[in-house]
């Protein structure tokens, strides 16, 4: 049975004749109010000629011939709108049978059987041109294309990634086709010219594609992502404008993506199937060696599956404000009912419903700031096919745990540094094609890119199954650049560490070690902004992998309360190995050096908090105080404090302008009696003393 047959196909039919006949109606001659919107109402009804010859023909007929109004910015005329009514009369009686006269206008020639188009005298428009937003009456529309454009080129991208993978993905090439299409009908609306003419160029190539004139392969796809590219580059430049009020001022090209569109939908992929040949797949057919890939049907790109509301980051921030200050109120008022309460009072039972809904409303409010890592993924899966075929090496990119979600300012700051990570995972890590099959390796390198919770932190992975680091050409290194003392004893962990410290850079790209510094030490700068950990585990000839351990979220700490004197602080978690009460014997003064601390045989310096912030009152000998001992950057040191209160999670409070850059404070916390703490940063703290 053919779609146009089954009842609701029916009915979507003549819901958008409907439509259809409202737009021819309103339009005039002279004016092209109603083009693009007729033009979108005739490709959806292609859809639904399936299977009828009699139906699709004219149909298509009438779509080539909108089009070319659309192409050569023609507005409507007396023969387009003649030929519009009669079509939107004759449809209906063809559909059901009733008359068997062929639609109007479908004997005359059309621009697809080479008549002249109209108006031949006047050229089609520049396309490489600034975009003309026209703010003074678009502003509130470009908003709304803003933000669904963002998204549809974000969908595109998975949906191309997919399709590298799995050419024949039928739902795959129809969500981009939609989404292309949409962009092309919005752009086109507004008056945006680049953005109109490339996505209805890629449009009509994946129309081919679609219809099973034109398969899909790598060099096509390579096409279509530049084209994908070059409309995020020009959305960019609305959202520039509406954010800060910056009109487009460089003109970003297109023509040339045009041409190369138009050249593969008129070659049919032919001249493209050789150029695919040619270059380096990332998981293609070679995917096998690391696992099959799903079948075509099996694998649609994942939608979003329920309904959102875009909301200002800064009502967010606000809200998670508000919360903070509500949990903080919760907290000092069952310390009141606690000193002047009896156990069990109704006063009691309401402040235990009260603690009850401000945790759930707190988690509530945190869960709000979480978005999914897949847009980060994503990018770096991107990142890798091109770099893979840059560098001409086979390589098979895997994802897992892309819908794992963390606080939005991490997911906007992890980007460099996996940025950074990916590449040296591509170039350096894993060896090439002929050094594989030397070491009797897969032809295909694996690069395995994970992130996973544990406990109240997010893991991110990055292990590759390449040539793996060795240590002892990283001591040697870093005893050559000065970076570590000759003869010091290191572990492996921490001379694997060495590639992330500054100074570690080198320009050799022989050895499996040259390389891997380039940025690593920028990477590990950003990962500490963000409170995180990055952890290094290698084999030589084996692979390496490269470990994030970020905070769940920014907006809270879990920390350790200290008392020093009658102030209290609080470390993060993530920073504190251990603490202890030293013995007397374990505490010595070493000259030009100061106060270090013998830990189980390593010598560890001794920071005294309280000479540190100037407090009066705190213990002074150590063996009767606390020794935290703190880690960064891989390196140790010991923090002398005379009390450890206990664990909490606590909202991160900025300390205001006047405060605001204070050397080893990263903030500050109202505690659940309402004393104030300050949240300390080990690694500027120990970087001032």
């Amino acid at each position: 049975m053919s779609l146009i047959q089954t009842p609701d196909s029916t009915a979507a039919a003549d819901e958008i004749i409907n439509r259809l006949a409202a737009e021819s109606m309103l339009a005039t001659a002279g004016r092209d109010d109603g083009l693009v919107p007729a033009y979108s109402l005739i490709n959806e009804l292609i859809e639904h000629c399936l299977g009828r010859e009699e139906l699709g023909e004219p149909t298509k007929a009438l779509k080539v011939e909108l089009e070319r109004y659309l192409d050569n910015a023609l507005p409507f005329d007396e023969p387009l709108l003649a030929r519009l009514r009669g079509f939107v009369e004759w449809f209906p009686a063809a559909a059901s049978g009733e008359t068997t006269q062929p639609a109007p206008g479908a004997a005359l020639p059309t621009a697809a059987q080479g008549a002249p188009p109209a108006a031949s005298h006047e050229k089609p428009p520049a396309t490489d041109v600034l975009l003309d937003l026209n703010m003074s009456e678009n502003a509130e529309l470009l908003g709304e294309f803003y933000a669904e454009a963002v998204d549809h080129l974000q969908q595109i991208e998975a949906a191309l990634l997919v399709l590298d993978q799995q050419p024949d993905n039928s739902a795959a090439l129809n969500d981009i086709f939609r989404s292309f299409h949409t962009i092309k009908g919005n752009a086109g609306f507004l008056g945006l010219v680049p953005m109109h003419t490339l996505a209805h160029e890629v449009e009509s190539l994946l129309d081919l594609a679609r219809n099973h004139e034109l398969r899909l392969n790598p060099a096509i796809i390579t096409e279509i992502l530049r084209s994908r590219d070059a409309l995020q580059a020009l959305v960019q430049q609305v959202g520039r404008t509406l954010e800060k009020g910056q009109l487009p001022d460089r003109v970003i090209p297109v023509s040339h993506l045009i041409r190369a569109v138009k050249e593969l939908a008129a070659s049919r992929g032919a001249s493209g199937g050789e150029a695919a040949n040619a270059a380096a797949p990332v998981a293609s057919a070679d995917a096998a060696n690391a696992g099959s890939p799903q079948p075509a049907d099996e694998a649609p790109v994942k939608a979003a599956a329920s309904a959102t509301v875009r909301v200002n980051t800064e009502k967010l921030d606000s809200l998670m404000d508000v919360v903070g200050e509500l949990v903080i109120v919760q907290s000092q008022l069952v310390e009141s009912a606690r000193a002047g309460g009896e156990e069990g009072s109704p006063l009691q039972r309401n402040i235990s419903q009260l603690t009850r809904i401000s945790k759930d409303l707190q988690h509530t409010a945190m869960s709000l700031r979480m978005i999914p890592i897949k847009s980060i993924f994503q990018k770096m899966e991107r990142l890798a096919r091109d770099l893979a075929r840059e560098m001409d090496k086979k390589v098979h990119f895997q994802t897992s745990g892309e819908d794992t979600e963390l606080d939005r300012t991490v997911v906007e700051e992890i980007g460099d540094p996996l940025v950074h990570m990916v590449r040296n995972a591509l170039d350096h890590g894993l060896d090439t094609t002929a050094e594989r099959i030397a070491r009797g390796k897969p032809e295909t390198g694996v690069v395995h890119l994970s992130a996973y919770h544990r406990g109240s932190n997010i893991i991110i992975e990055l292990s590759d199954d390449g040539r793996g680091i060795d240590p002892d050409k990283i001591l040697r290194k870093a005893v050559e650049k000065g970076v570590v003392a000759p003869g010091a004893a290191l572990s492996r962990e921490e001379t694997l560490a060495l590639i992330l410290a500054p100074g570690f850079s080198t320009a050799e790209k022989v050895t499996a070690v040259s390389g891997r510094g380039v940025g690593m030490d920028v990477v590990r700068r950003n990962i500490e902004k963000l409170r995180g950990k990055i952890e290094i585990e290698s084999e030589v000839g084996k692979g390496s992998t490269f470990r994030i351990k970020l905070p769940l979220t920014m907006a809270i700490i879990d920390g350790l309360v200290v008392r020093v004197g009658e102030d209290r602080f609080i470390l993060p978690s993530t920073s504190v190995l251990m603490a202890l009460r030293p013995a007397r014997e374990h505490i010595v003064t070493v000259h030009g050096t100061g106060e270090v601390l013998d830990f189980r045989g390593r010598i560890l310096p001794l920071h005294r908090l309280h000479r540190r912030f100037g407090i009066p009152g705190a213990v002074e000998k150590p063996w009767d105080a606390i020794v935290v001992i703190v880690e960064h950057s891989g390196k140790k040191s010991a923090l002398l404090v005379d009390e450890m209160i206990s664990k909490q999670e606590v909202v991160i409070k900025s300390l205001g302008a006047y405060l605001q850059g204070l050397p080893g404070v990263a903030g500050g916390a109202i505690l659940g009696d309402g004393n104030i703490a300050l949240i300390l940063d080990p690694g500027a703290l120990l970087q001032a003393a």
